[in-house]
């Protein structure tokens, strides 16, 4: 299968076997993009891909996968060179051009929509190819923001702050080889549970032993006190669960 492999400005595509481990990859990219083993970290939003495993172990890693790598201090190489480009901001009534950087989050782009056209950032909401910019810590470039793409800018109102009234929601839970020998397991929800809820539900059902885990959904990590609605999870989905816990810097 192809993965993408992304750098703080620069992305490619790299073939890799389920089971090629993570340090057969990591010698490919310095072979490819001369990059030393050891000052490469590969993660998968946030969380690192350990040498010693293979692809089998990582199920969140399919097909177009995007893989970000980070490199330790100590290297210096042309593909991580900051890069700034230009975007079109489209409002009700006019258009305008920002220059923005890759590694720009969703949050420093409002902020300077807002120096610009003066748009309370709170009112603002952010839609590129249909698909609304809701997670303001998350970069541009995860979003697939590049060169030229356009952004349309919403005031929202009152009416659309109002959430819709909660629904069940019908998803799959796939556990990793490391736990219950990768089951599969059928899962039906209210899509106001957070995942905490859905933990608790687990455990509660005996289906996972009492530990601490980690649940992934369309290759990121989910928030516990998060709901289901909040992840975008839809009937059919696929949730990963791993043991483990998850830690956000910056």
């Amino acid at each position: 299968m192809k993965i993408i492999i992304a750098t703080r400005v620069n992305q490619f595509l790299i073939e890799v076997g389920n089971l090629e481990t993570v340090i057969e990859i990591k010698r490919k990219i310095e072979e490819t993009h001369g990059v030393p083993v050891a000052y490469q970290m590969l993660t998968v939003s946030g969380w690192e891909l350990v040498d010693g495993l293979d692809m089998e172990d990582y199920p969140i890693v399919t097909e177009g996968t995007k893989v970000d790598l980070a490199i330790k201090s100590g290297v210096s190489h042309s593909i991580y060179y900051n890069k700034n480009m230009q975007i079109t901001v489209k409002f009700p009534a006019k258009k305008t051009n920002i220059e923005v950087d890759q590694t720009d989050t969703v949050r420093s782009l409002k902020e300077k929509i807002h120096i610009i056209a003066n748009i309370p950032i709170k009112k603002m909401s952010l839609f590129f190819l249909g698909k609304e910019l809701n997670e303001d810590f998350r970069n541009l470039n995860e979003y697939g923001i590049c060169e030229f793409s356009e952004i349309i800018v919403f005031l929202k109102t009152t009416n659309q702050s109002k959430e819709p009234s909660s629904k069940k929601v019908s998803f799959v839970v796939q556990t990793s080889s490391s736990l219950l020998n990768a089951a599969t397991i059928p899962v039906e929800m209210r899509d106001i549970s957070t995942i905490n809820d859905l933990k608790e539900l687990l455990i509660g059902r005996k289906i996972l032993p009492v530990d601490d885990y980690l649940f992934i959904h369309r290759q990121r990590i989910m928030r516990d006190s998060c709901s289901l609605r909040w992840h975008g999870v839809e009937n059919g989905d696929h949730l990963y669960v791993f043991k483990g816990t998850a830690s956000r810097s910056g």
